[in-house]
């Protein structure tokens, strides 16, 4: 399965950025010019920073990926360059769920792939780092979508997210309840307080790699099945 996204031509992604430009210049004129006639300026400045935050990703993320400050180990699996002996990684961005996910499928299908893609991400990293001799290195991630117990499944274990990482998430609470919606096939608002933290090593990941393959095929397996019914 392709990116529906970087698969267009330089073109094409020239014109959807244009097209998305476009629309939030309309939306934040629109709200300037009712704050302007309420003289409630307030809501303009709430406005522009949810409308930010909601397309960056469609232009930061792009950016980053070509410049190799982010890597695509699937889909929906990122990840950042090693730093200070820590590897961060990430679930899609809202420019992966809007170009990735299939609309025609519901909310459960939705997740069974989105999970799926987050597995396959994970064990293309393993086959990206491993061989490279640094088991200390320590993969970092948030996620709404996985649980503890699949965390641990897979080799990861929850540990406590620090206050500038909540911070951000309620930052772009409406970017994440896009993403939530997505997910969901409906409108959905994510409970920010069960956003779980993870970390493994390369190493732990490594000793679980067959696990993980294991439950990679089983989500390949449910996501055919699902297509049969």
């Amino acid at each position: 399965m392709q990116h529906n996204f970087y698969i267009k031509t330089k073109k094409e992604q020239d014109r959807i950025q244009a097209l998305i430009g476009a629309a939030a210049f309309v939306v934040v004129l629109l709200f300037s010019l009712i704050s302007w006639l309420t003289g409630f300026y307030l809501l303009i400045m709430v406005v522009i920073p949810i409308v930010l935050s909601v397309i960056a990703p469609f232009f930061d993320v792009p950016s980053l990926k070509k410049s190799g400050k982010l890597n695509y180990h699937s889909l929906l699996f990122i990840s950042e360059p090693p730093k200070d002996g820590t590897l961060k990684v990430h679930g899609g961005t809202l420019l992966d769920y809007v170009f990735v996910i299939n609309r025609q499928k519901n909310g459960k299908q939705r997740t069974v792939f989105i999970l799926q893609q987050y597995v396959q991400g994970l064990l293309d990293l393993i086959a990206t780092y491993e061989t490279q001799e640094n088991n200390s290195l320590v993969i970092h991630g948030t996620s709404y979508i996985i649980n503890e117990r699949t965390a641990k499944r897979i080799g990861f274990r929850k540990v406590k997210g620090d206050g500038i990482q909540y911070l951000i998430l309620l930052l772009n609470y409406f970017n994440v309840m896009i993403q939530y919606s997505i997910s969901k096939g409906k409108l959905s608002f994510p409970k920010l307080t069960e956003t779980n933290t993870f970390e493994a090593t390369l190493g732990e990941l490594i000793a679980k790699k067959e696990d993980i393959e294991r439950l990679n095929q089983m989500l390949k397996t449910t996501i055919e099945i699902q297509k049969s019914t």
